[in-house]
């Protein structure tokens, strides 16, 4: 089964918001064994509409449109499809009750004249019951292509995904198993790799799929593949994946499936019994942000410091003055006093800091844009790393997160 997504809404185009549900409606289809063949955002514009319906019909099994439900006059979904169904909107009654529901448990406010517009749905269409929201989704079958409009405000659509859409195709058909194995590398780029298990890739059975996915300091490979036997899928995959660990062991850090990174790193100082602080200035918090996301952060992290400003890390930190003075603020013995001092602070096993010029401003030091300094300390000693990042702010940023991680997941395992 081919699937094709279609976002309405001039806010995705004008860059106002991001296209989550995209991200999503792709990923949850393609977990139960459906491909997507192209996504598409359009315009609040009927005849934009009926022209991306009339295209995504003509390659798709399913289309999936999300936006422009809402009860104001700029929302046109329905009207349009009425317009392509040749069909007329028609009141129903459980819609009315459930909107009427929502605004006396809920909302508690009176109902207005323009959200009791919400029950007026298309004739054709199957009602698909929204737990979180006034509009309902729409289910509608034509010419061998069900049509499923849902309302764009992302948990509304997620529920109607999980609770309606989802069970109602893998009830009505008979869909492949699509597998993915995606192996999580750090250290190492994209061309090297690449040149690494060349032999590996050109020894692939057709089935299988290799893909490269680069990101600042990674690069996640991932083999994909389907059929119709589950056993027989994933029997395929393992062997392909028990060829190309050995070529790629060093750089090797986990599965996708097994979480981010970081969460391999977390997991690790849980298995370890260590624990960790931090102490920021050029990442600015993006590398406690990047444990605190994930939940159980407090079994190893006592606490982190974005000492942003010298004088801050002077004034916490107890970084000497004269030791900013004499090798700069972005420097490796800054780095390593601030580890240190961490480490100190918390009580902590681990301490690691990092300090740099992320630009476009050098700011208060004369090292290059694109200087990093990471120190790591422990109760053997403490050291501290340099490197060049680029002169991209974000890539800097990014790549230093990454580094750290590197770093803390290597001194994990060395003992």
């Amino acid at each position: 089964m081919k699937a094709e997504i279609i976002t309405i809404g001039d806010e995705i185009l004008i860059g106002q918001i991001v296209d989550t549900n995209s991200a999503y409606i792709s990923s949850a289809l393609n977990k139960i064994g459906v491909s997507i063949y192209q996504i598409t955002s359009i315009q609040d514009d009927e005849s934009h509409i009926l022209e991306a319906f009339a295209a995504a019909q003509s390659r798709a099994d399913l289309v999936i449109v999300t936006g422009g439900l809402g009860p104001t006059k700029d929302d046109i979904t329905k009207h349009t499809i009425c317009k392509y169904f040749n069909d007329e909107l028609v009141f129903n009654q459980g819609v009315l009750d459930h909107v009427a529901h929502l605004f006396k448990e809920y909302i508690k406010k009176p109902m207005l004249d323009a959200n009791k517009t919400q029950a007026m749905v298309p004739s054709k269409a199957e009602v698909l019951v929204n737990e979180f929201g006034t509009a309902p989704g729409m289910w509608i079958e034509n010419d061998n292509t069900i049509f499923v409009s849902m309302p764009g405000v992302p948990y509304e659509m997620k529920g109607l995904m999980e609770n309606e859409v989802l069970p109602r195709l893998q009830k009505q058909f008979k869909l492949p198993y699509i597998l993915h194995k995606t192996f999580l590398t750090y250290g190492m780029g994209e061309s090297a790799i690449a040149e690494r298990i060349e032999r590996f890739e050109n020894e692939l059975p057709a089935e299988i799929k290799l893909a490269y996915l680069p990101s600042l300091g990674r690069v996640r490979l991932r083999l994909s593949t389907s059929g119709l036997y589950k056993e027989v899928v994933e029997v395929a995959m393992q062997e392909q994946a028990d060829k190309l660990l050995p070529f790629i062991d060093d750089i090797f850090v986990g599965y996708e499936s097994d979480g981010e990174f970081e969460q391999v790193v977390a997991g690790l100082f849980v298995e370890k019994g260590k624990t960790l602080a931090i102490a920021e200035s050029c990442t600015g918090g993006q590398m406690v942000e990047r444990f605190t996301a994930h939940s159980g952060a407090s079994q190893f992290l006592k606490g982190s410091l974005v000492t942003y400003a010298t004088q801050s890390k002077v004034d916490i930190l107890g970084v000497d003055p004269g030791v900013i003075k004499e090798h700069s603020v972005v420097s490796a013995q800054v780095a390593e006093q601030m580890a240190v001092n961490a480490r100190k602070l918390y009580k902590s096993d681990i301490g690691i800091s990092t300090t740099g010029n992320a630009g476009p401003l050098k700011g208060d030091s004369d090292a290059e844009v694109g200087t990093v300094y990471i120190g790591i300390a422990t109760e053997n000693g403490v050291t501290a790393h340099h490197f060049m990042m680029g002169n991209h702010r974000e890539r800097v940023i990014g790549k230093a997160v990454n580094k750290a991680l590197e770093l803390l997941k290597e001194e994990l395992l060395s003992k």
